[in-house]
């Protein structure tokens, strides 16, 4: 029983590092220090998708299944949870670099403002 309350928590845990990865940038306007910690997350987000590689959460997350008696599932974190809200016809190699691309603009458009704003300061 402890082993499927750790996979759940790796599941929010998961959930909650994808919304970081999107819209982590927004805190950091406020915050600018968390770019710190949300530029590495980005950039480790967008490179999953884009490289199409499963996240080490996901395979934490079946480890914890399997221990705990369940059986793990196939594919991804996206594919598991997220691609039945979006894509209920499953998950392709193209709508994978979708996510990507998304979070890459959310996050580039994001630090082109801090970016901007930082100028404007300077002058």
């Amino acid at each position: 029983m402890p082993y499927l309350i750790l996979a759940d928590m790796t599941v929010l845990l998961h959930a909650l590092f994808v919304l970081f990865v999107l819209f982590g940038g927004i805190a950091v306007l406020r915050w600018q220090r968390l770019a710190w910690l949300h530029l590495p997350a980005a950039v480790w987000g967008v490179m999953i998708e884009l490289g199409g590689w499963v996240c080490p959460l996901t395979f934490l997350e079946n480890r914890f299944r399997r221990l705990g008696g369940v059986a793990s599932y196939g594919g991804t974190f996206i594919e598991r949870y997220l691609e039945p809200l979006l894509y209920p016809l499953g998950l392709t190699r193209d709508s994978q670099l979708v996510f990507g691309l998304v979070a890459f603009l959310i996050n580039l458009a994001i630090y082109a403002r801090l970016w901007r704003r930082s100028l404007d300061k300077r002058r």
